[in-house]
């Protein structure tokens, strides 16, 4: 077994959008400051794996497996995230009992309007001629 997956199995690992160029920036800002026990991976560039949610679902919301293999997803995948850094504790209040609500909502609604800004598909869908009026 080489070393460096022994590395990744003890870490916490990040799927992000690289695709998404908001993300993408997010991610370059992290790698700069994470520590080595957090992995950043592209969804678009990972094999598949059988113990993650479809790429659909991982496009959709943040997800960090710990490394014990919980997966956290959205405002508490990013906190997480940010965890393994010198500034994490700056990302607590996301977290506290009145204030998480209301960034859980506010994650919600920029996750999906970001999945379908990029994914979305642009044409309406087809009618089917058959049942035409």
């Amino acid at each position: 077994m080489d070393t460096d997956s022994v590395t990744k199995n003890q870490a916490a690992t990040l799927y992000y959008d690289g695709r998404c160029s908001i993300c993408a920036k997010e991610m370059k800002r992290l790698a700069r400051l994470k520590t080595d026990d957090l992995v950043l991976t592209d969804i678009h560039s990972m094999y598949a794996d059988s113990s993650l949610p479809d790429t659909d679902t991982l496009l959709r919301t943040l997800h960090l497996r710990e490394a014990g293999g919980n997966l956290l997803t959205g405002v508490d995948a990013n906190v997480a995230a940010w965890s393994y850094t010198r500034i994490g504790p700056l990302f607590r209040w996301m977290q506290w009992p009145l204030i998480a609500p209301v960034v859980d909502i506010f994650y919600t609604r920029w996750a999906r309007w970001r999945y379908e800004r990029l994914y979305s598909q642009t044409c309406p869908p087809e009618r089917d001629s058959t049942h035409a009026p």
